[in-house]
């Protein structure tokens, strides 16, 4: 068995708690307007195939710097290699390393719920709560978001949520507060992270030939961003 790779980050601070070994997937199902990784989308298009075992072997190079953070798995997608994600992350467990995965939640299936199960830490990306807009943003239905999400609270595994503020889409007070009411309840959230829009991808798509369908959007603002920060009660 091999995973397709896009990249690896030998010091990420982002993706998870403490520093982290972070692991870029190659491919997924969904286009979102303000991706700034495209050239993670296509299967096929990965820097380098390795096994579980060759990934550990990268990992272990950088044991001592991750010790008090992990590795995180991220993308693209990565659930779309979820059995990949599974094996390497059951052999991060024996070895005593903290795992992380960042993921749509967009892909339902046993191998996706085998992954989740052995994952510690899942960051579940929420593009929006509203299930018109995430299909114009993500060009995908919500449904399977929300029932990963459902899984992880039954199941209990940590969650932290994150959710792109996006002026024009998804910063709008009604929006935000119907999203912090929906997750209340749900006790597997250890943490909501409210990612500010910025425009950090956008040469990717010139480079690519791509067209950038957000443009003329302009970054969020700190204003309104702690004024979303403020309806979840951050």
């Amino acid at each position: 068995m091999v995973g397709e790779i896009h990249s690896l980050e030998s010091f990420g601070t982002v993706d998870g708690p403490g520093i982290r070994f972070v692991v870029f997937l190659q491919g997924c199902p969904l286009r979102c307007l303000y991706c700034h990784n495209p050239d993670t989308w296509e299967k096929g298009d990965g820097s380098s195939r390795m096994t579980p075992e060759e990934l550990l072997g990268e990992v272990l190079r950088y044991k001592n710097f991750i010790a008090k953070g992990g590795v995180t798995l991220t993308g693209g997608e990565p659930l779309l290699q979820a059995v990949f994600v599974r094996e390497f992350f059951l052999l991060c467990r024996e070895q005593g390393i903290h795992t992380a995965l960042d993921t749509s939640g967009t892909l339902w299936s046993q191998p996706v719920r085998d992954a989740l199960d052995v994952t510690d830490l899942v960051l579940l990306d929420i593009k929006s709560i509203d299930p018109l807009q995430h299909r114009e943003l993500t060009g995908a239905k919500i449904t399977h978001t929300l029932r990963c999400l459902d899984y992880l609270e039954e199941r209990q595994i940590p969650a932290w949520i994150r959710h792109v503020v996006v002026p024009g889409w998804t910063d709008d007070d009604r929006l935000l507060r119907r999203l912090a009411d929906f997750l209340r309840p749900y006790r597997c959230i250890e943490k909501i992270e409210l990612l500010p829009y910025h425009r950090m991808g956008a040469r990717k798509y010139e480079q690519m030939g791509l067209v950038y369908r957000l443009e003329g959007t302009p970054e969020l603002s700190a204003e309104r961003l702690e004024n979303a920060r403020k309806m979840f009660g951050l």
